[in-house]
C-alpha cells in the first residue's frame, strides 16, 4: 500500500512551480534537505522520476507531467474541505495567472480587480508573455488560467469569451498617412511597418490585416506593446496597436489614429483553462469574477461570493 502524505504532495507541486528545491523550501517554510527528503521518498514510492536535473534546476520529466494534475487535484481538494469546514467563505492559496502583453500591460485592473475585491486573501502570481508561451505554460501546467488576445485552438485547452477588443492603425502626427483626408488601401504602399514578434496573437492579427493591403516593409520587430508604440511615435514606421494603449498618446498629440474602416481589427480576449486541470474553488471563483455563471450550469461548487 502506497504511503503517500499530502506534504510530500505539496513538496511535488511546489518543485514544479518553483523550479529549484530552494525556491520551494522558502515558499513551505521547510529547510531544503526536507523537501529533497520528501520528493526523494515520493519518487521512490511512485518508482518514478519526477523531475529531469539540468544546470540546478529541476524540469518535470514525462512522468512528472503525467501526475502533477493529480497532485494539484489532491492538494485543492484537501484546501477546500478546510475552508468548508472552518471558513467556508474565505479563499486563500496561490493561483497563477497568465496574462498576454495588452491584458497583463493595459488592462490587469479589469482582469484581476473584480477577483482581489472579493477574495483579497488570495496570492496572485501573475507572468506577461505572448499567447505561444502562455499556451504552453497551461499544457505543463506551471499555469492555473489565462487570458489571450488571439484565438487558441488546442485540443487539452478550452477557451472562455471574456470581452470584445480591437486594434487601430497608428502612426505619428507627422506621417503622411496622418494627413491623408480619407484612406485608401492603396495608400499603404510601400509603407514601414512595425510588428509584434512571432508567437503573439497581435503578430498574427496584424499579418492578416496585412494581407489585405498592398506589399509593405516589415521594418522592426519588437516585443511589447509600449516599445512598439515609441517607436512609432519616434517616426519610423506604422503599426496595429491595441485601443486600450495608444488613449493617451493620442490625446496629447503624440499618434494619429488611422481610419481604416477596411481592416477587421476586431478580437476577442478570452480566458484559456486546461481541460483536464481540476477546477478548484480557487479557478472557479476567479472565471466567476469576469464571466457571469450560466444559472443552468451553476453547481454547488461555484456559489463563492
Amino acid at each position: 500500500m502506497l504511503g503517500i502524505s499530502v506534504r510530500q504532495l505539496e513538496v511535488f507541486v511546489a518543485v514544479a512551480s518553483a523550479g529549484t528545491v530552494s525556491a520551494a523550501a522558502q515558499r513551505l517554510f521547510l529547510t531544503q534537505p526536507a523537501v529533497s527528503m520528501a520528493l526523494a521518498e515520493l519518487e521512490r514510492q511512485l518508482s518514478a522520476q519526477l523531475f529531469d536535473r539540468d544546470r540546478g534546476r529541476l524540469h518535470l520529466s514525462p512522468r512528472g507531467r503525467e501526475l502533477l494534475p493529480a497532485a494539484q487535484e489532491v492538494i485543492e481538494r484537501i484546501q477546500e474541505m478546510q475552508h468548508q469546514a472552518d471558513h467556508p467563505i474565505v479563499l486563500t492559496g496561490e493561483l497563477r495567472v497568465g496574462a498576454s502583453n495588452t491584458v497583463g500591460n493595459y488592462l490587469v485592473g479589469d482582469l484581476l480587480g473584480p477577483f482581489v475585491s472579493r477574495h483579497p486573501e488570495v496570492s496572485l502570481q501573475v507572468s506577461v508573455d505572448n499567447t505561444e508561451a502562455i499556451t504552453a505554460g497551461l499544457l505543463d501546467h506551471s499555469l492555473d488560467v489565462g487570458c489571450v488576445e488571439g484565438p487558441v485552438n488546442h485540443h487539452q485547452l478550452e477557451a472562455l469569451p471574456w470581452r470584445d477588443d480591437a486594434l487601430v492603425v497608428c502612426a505619428a502626427a507627422t506621417d503622411p498617412l496622418a494627413h491623408q483626408p480619407v484612406l485608401k488601401t492603396r495608400h499603404f504602399k510601400d509603407a514601414k511597418w512595425i510588428l509584434r514578434e512571432h508567437g503573439s496573437a497581435m503578430r498574427a492579427q496584424a499579418e492578416l490585416a496585412l494581407s489585405s493591403l498592398p506589399p509593405g516593409k516589415i521594418l522592426l520587430e519588437l516585443g511589447q506593446v509600449e516599445a512598439i508604440k515609441q517607436a512609432v511615435i519616434a517616426g519610423l514606421g506604422i503599426a496595429c496597436l491595441p485601443q486600450a494603449a495608444v488613449s493617451e498618446s493620442v490625446s496629447t498629440g503624440r499618434l494619429v489614429v488611422l481610419h481604416t474602416p477596411f481592416l477587421n481589427l476586431h478580437r476577442r480576449l478570452s480566458l484559456v483553462l486546461h481541460k483536464s486541470r481540476y477546477r478548484g474553488v480557487l479557478i472557479e471563483a476567479f472565471v466567476a469574477s469576469l464571466i457571469p455563471a450560466d444559472p443552468d450550469t451553476v453547481n454547488a461548487r461555484s456559489s463563492i461570493p
